[in-house]
């Protein structure tokens, strides 16, 4: 969208006055700091809680409390199928088919647990490529994994890294990678967006080149999902997982999103941990001593849904099924683009200087180094109402959530910060 920026709170007010989305800003709770709602910058490590959330709890603790166990089958939703509710408008924000998604456990639990499917390593097709400094859970991950498999983790392990003096991976050197790997690549496992420098990767391409050398692929969309566009069946994704906690607004720790393209679904040559609620619910309660699965990817869940948890995912994905991911990723266009705009003009008015490492490939995040800043900067914003990230040396990660962050908080923002940076 071409439109010609002004840093002034008058401007600021005209986008909010014209967002289809400002009234979600009232949906939600804001914590305060000095008595006054901050700006969060935070939806990147943990979204704001939608106020609707609470009586999707409230639901099923007055079904426990009326019914107890006959809430399986009797509760308004009953728990045995609860987590059947959030596929359909999952497989919507992700791009999958319902049947292609389930909802369990947490985000690196059931990556291992795909990894059983998935990470099957031969004599000569045994490696793993992931990006260089991925998220550290993706770390231990891959190196247990392959430690469990009797390998050489300095073998085993490829990482992509990026170029010297650059702060993003080029897509060409992935698939470089890819190609030199070749036919000793199992798995291709990259994070959708990375969460240090915001780096929306080219899934559908990375996803191509993989497969095209034999490999599987998936994707950890920790920081993609509710973030950017995604289309996992079209792009032939194997398997991705998500958590739901940050864009997804479905609160702390709280379960992960799987994605298992169908070809995968009713067979029985590929590996998985089974457990009973991934039987088929025509013969789960019969008790029986064979496994019966699902010829979904519900046939991957292990153990009963944990329901008090899946209530505020659901709670959150009626929202994005009233807004869609269209709408949002417009506004987050637009407020990223206002954010950076902001940020040049008050890095033209102080000493310090602001470099974005975030590529144009991004969705909501903004990486920025505060060149000539340290911590102390990072105190004061947050001192001053100002919720955002500090990563080492001196990174600051800005991500406003398109649900509700306005376009005044980026004004304000421009103003506190260039006043921190005068007084600190």
């Amino acid at each position: 969208m071409d439109m010609t920026f002004e840093n002034t709170a008058e401007f600021a007010r005209q986008l909010d006055a014209t967002d289809p989305l400002a009234s979600y800003r009232e949906q939600f709770h804001f914590p305060s700091i000095k008595g006054k709602q901050v700006i969060y910058f935070t939806g990147n490590s943990l979204g704001l809680q939608p106020k609707r959330t609470a009586a999707y709890v409230e639901e099923i603790m007055e079904d426990w409390r009326q019914l107890a166990v006959e809430g399986h089958f009797y509760a308004d939703k009953p728990w045995w199928d609860y987590h059947e509710r959030l596929a359909a408008p999952l497989s919507k924000v992700v791009g999958a088919k319902p049947s292609e998604i389930t909802v369990m456990n947490t985000l690196t639990v059931n990556l291992h647990l795909l990894m059983v499917s998935f990470y099957r390593p031969t004599k000569k097709r045994y490696k793993i490529l992931c990006e260089e400094k991925a998220f550290p859970s993706d770390q231990y991950m891959f190196q247990s994994q392959i430690k469990f498999h009797g390998l050489d983790v300095s073998d085993t392990l490829v990482e992509v890294k990026k170029r010297d003096g650059e702060h993003y991976w080029r897509t060409e050197d992935i698939l470089a990678k890819i190609d030199e790997v070749g036919d000793e690549l199992a798995l291709v496992l990259l994070g959708g967006v990375n969460y240090y420098n915001g780096q929306v990767f080219d899934m559908e391409t990375i996803t191509r080149a993989g497969k095209a050398v034999g490999a599987y692929v998936g994707w950890d969309l920790a920081h993609a999902v509710g973030n950017v566009e995604l289309a996992l069946h079209e792009w032939d994704a194997d398997f991705a997982a998500w958590c739901s906690y940050k864009y997804m607004n479905s609160g702390p720790g709280n379960a992960s999103g799987v994605y298992i393209h169908e070809r995968y679904h009713g067979r029985t040559d590929i590996p998985r941990f089974e457990g009973w609620w991934g039987t088929k619910k025509e013969t789960r309660f019969l008790m029986q001593p064979q496994f019966d699965p699902m010829e979904n990817a519900d046939a991957w869940q292990v153990s009963n849904a944990p329901v008090l948890a899946l209530a505020p995912y659901l709670a959150s994905l009626e929202m994005f099924e009233e807004v869609g991911m269209p709408a949002l990723i417009a506004k987050r266009d637009l407020i990223v683009n206002y954010l950076e705009f902001i940020l040049k003009e008050i890095d033209r008015e102080v000493d310090s200087n602001f470099e974005i490492i975030t590529p144009k490939e991004r969705g909501t995040q903004l990486s920025v180094f505060l060149h000539g800043e340290g911590r102390t900067l990072f105190d004061y914003l947050m001192e001053h109402g100002v919720i955002t990230d500090w990563r080492e040396p001196n990174v600051i990660r800005l991500a406003p959530a398109p649900f509700y962050c306005s376009f005044e908080d980026m004004y304000r923002f421009g103003q506190i910060l260039k006043k921190g940076i005068r007084e600190t």
